[in-house]
């Protein structure tokens, strides 16, 4: 009887990874969080804050990754200005820090232009987003621009867009220098 109890102690070689990894479905989350408030500051300073009714975090697969099948809402704060994303459905992924934003996205900058997409990439890493679906962005002074695609950095200094059209509003002050 001893020695089966030192054989039986002895054979349990594994480190604690190994034994969560046995415990979980091939397919399973490695965490779900319900009524997510995630908030991010630098220096004491609010800078994100991320509002999910459900998170699925999946970074025990092999190309790890977090899913919003609720939705999301995220809130960019800068100084005094504030910045909103909101779609129905969300994907990270932890490795290339791309985020795949779906349905309804709607991005609202500080400075009142909003961007209406299906889909919308956001490239974390490059300061980057793109979509190669419709869109349409209205700006503060009622002017919009309808497109096909379009490639932009974070604040929308760099805009490329494909296949557009539009209604521009020129200030008569602008149109004689």
């Amino acid at each position: 009887m001893t020695l089966f109890l030192v054989l039986t102690l002895f054979s349990c070689e594994g480190t604690y990874d190994k034994v969560q990894k046995l415990n979980l479905q091939d397919d399973m989350p490695l965490a779900e969080g319900l009524q997510v408030n995630l908030k991010y500051t630098d220096s004491g300073q609010l800078v994100t804050n991320l509002l999910t009714p459900r998170l699925l975090d999946y970074s025990n697969f092999e190309f790890p990754y977090q899913e919003f099948p609720e939705g999301l809402e995220i809130h960019f704060f800068d100084k005094e200005k504030e910045s909103t994303i909101t779609a129905k459905y969300a994907i990270r992924y932890s490795k290339t820090q791309l985020v795949d934003l779906r349905e309804d996205v709607v991005l609202t900058t500080a400075d009142g232009n909003v961007l209406e997409a299906q889909q919308l990439y956001w490239d974390q890493r490059q300061k980057w987003v793109f979509t190669d679906l419709p869109y349409r962005i209205t700006f503060g002074d009622g002017s919009y621009n309808d497109g096909g695609r379009f490639d932009a950095n974070e604040d929308f200094t760099i805009f490329l867009s494909r296949n557009n059209q539009g209604m521009q509003r020129i200030s008569p002050e602008s149109s004689t220098q």
